[in-house]
């Protein structure tokens, strides 16, 4: 059986501003059925390249695949099978959520009247108050129903946290959270809030200053990220030579700590003894994907060439 062709594929995107790359050579895949979380600080070029996935901008090199089409050249019907959510979204805001429903319900041909209805009781979603009279999160939500409602092939959420105050956020991620337990769900999330999409997320890209830092599972990016502290019987007089996949060393005393980027449960201990043969004491903590994501991020900053 061939394997399905990814929702999102990219090769080589850039799109440029002023002779300044605000996303650089970007290469991504985002299977079917998956939650890919697209991770990194304000600026980091999360957004760019989700309006050059939609064809809002068009990219300066590189091509970028969206259900098997030419970003470039998507039309009405692929949109049909896309829903958007971002934090920017312009809103009819004079129209009351009712209006809203019933304007929208008429442009997609897949729109299920009944999951909608659902989506609007579980969110506590007033149909008769104008959007423009909604809190932030509750506009947001709506956003997320409309979205939602026609049951698109792929979802593509920009910072959808964003402004929103803790309960309503916990109320917007549970909402997903539930989706993709009971219905097959293709995710592309952009976000700064790490820890939040953690929790949904079964894949992950990181990307700081335009530029891709790793894309992986996050299965695989959780178990081979291991913060190390061990103690020798005497300070180490060098450093400079641990293997590649052991960053961000630091020593105070014959105390030295750093990131083992690469973990092997059956092989490290041997490992670490065999470098410090006055090894003492050695412990190995497991990181959070927030973590992970400073570590590479100011390990990139301080030593580009040490980076995975």
């Amino acid at each position: 059986m061939s394997q399905a062709s990814p929702v999102i594929e990219t090769q080589g995107l850039t799109r440029s501003f002023r002779n300044s790359d605000a996303v650089s050579q970007l290469n991504i895949s985002v299977q079917k059925d998956s939650v890919y979380a697209f991770l990194g600080p304000n600026g980091a070029g999360k957004t760019t390249t989700i309006r050059m996935l939609l064809n809002i901008i068009t990219p300066s090199s590189g091509v970028a695949q969206v259900l098997s089409r030419n970003s470039r050249h998507l039309r009405s019907t692929d949109f049909q099978r896309i829903g958007y959510v971002s934090e920017n979204q312009k809103l009819p805001l004079w129209m009351t959520v009712s209006q809203f429903m019933n304007y929208l319900q008429p442009l997609y041909p897949t729109w299920n009247t009944s999951f909608a209805t659902k989506l609007l009781n579980d969110f506590d979603l007033p149909m008769d108050r104008t959007l423009k009279h909604l809190s932030r999160g509750m506009r947001m939500k709506a956003a997320l129903v409309g979205s939602l409602a026609f049951q698109p092939e792929l979802l593509v959420l920009d910072e959808p946290f964003s402004g929103l105050d803790p309960l309503v956020r916990e109320e917007f991620l549970d909402g997903i959270i539930e989706l993709t337990s009971q219905e097959s769900w293709s995710i592309f999330i952009s976000s700064h809030d790490i820890d939040e999409v953690e929790r949904i997320s079964d894949h992950v890209g990181l990307i700081n200053e335009g530029r891709l830092l790793l894309s992986e599972s996050v299965e695989t990016l959780l178990a081979s990220y291991r913060k190390v502290s061990l103690t020798t019987a005497e300070p180490e007089d060098d450093i400079d030579n641990l293997p590649a996949s052991w960053i961000m060393p630091r020593q105070k005393g014959r105390l030295l700590s750093f990131t083992e980027t690469h973990y092997d449960e059956s092989e490290f201990e041997s490992q670490a003894r065999q470098r410090f043969p006055k090894l003492q004491n050695l412990t190995v903590e497991s990181l959070s994907l927030k973590e992970i994501y400073l570590v590479i991020a100011r390990n990139l900053k301080n030593e580009p060439s040490r980076l995975r």
